[in-house]
């Protein structure tokens, strides 16, 4: 793809064939807004509630819960939003459901990984400060992921890939940034 507004409209709008199950599934679950807000909530849940004295235990459900109650409310918010709208057609309730259900799934797959990092810590393989720390970092490297493929699968050089990486993961840094503030 090219580079430009056009080409990332075409692709939003672009059902995924069967030869592209893995394609379809980055672009319509992993690498969208709803990833990148739910790593910075996760992030946010872990500065908060890793900064009054919790273990690694307590930070886990925290962030698990939360997440949970912004996905649902984020699936509700775009079902009740999609409803009876579409371009050519009336979206169904059902339609519309499904599709904030396939848009959402990006919140919740943001969690697995800061929330994998924080079992370590519950498991006591690593201590729960430094497991908190890991799991901020976690974010930031999830965040310079997302940014890198996001401008890669639009067509951009290299060194606009490199940038959008640094640009997403520098909202992660901000999050660090707090908790060391913070703590």
């Amino acid at each position: 793809m090219n580079f430009d507004d056009g080409d990332a409209a075409a692709a939003a709008s672009h059902p995924p064939t069967p030869t592209e199950p893995r394609e379809s599934l980055v672009r319509t679950a992993f690498v969208t807004e709803e990833s990148i807000y739910g790593v910075l909530l996760v992030s946010g849940m872990i500065v908060v509630t890793g900064s009054h004295g919790s273990n690694s235990w307590q930070v886990f459900w925290t962030v698990i819960v939360t997440v949970l109650v912004f996905w649902a409310a984020h699936v509700y918010a775009g079902t009740v939003a999609r409803h009876g709208l579409a371009v050519e057609r009336v979206m169904g309730l059902r339609d519309a459901f499904g599709e904030s259900m396939r848009r959402s799934l990006g919140l919740l797959l943001s969690a697995l990984i800061p929330s994998a990092i924080l079992l370590l810590g519950v498991l006591e393989v690593v201590p729960d400060l430094l497991t908190i720390w890991l799991a901020l970092w976690a974010g930031v490297v999830v965040l310079a992921v997302l940014g890198f493929v996001a401008y890669r699968r639009r067509g951009a050089p290299l060194h606009l890939q490199l940038l959008g990486a640094v640009g997403t993961a520098a909202f992660g840094l901000v999050m660090i940034l707090l908790k060391a503030i913070i703590h």
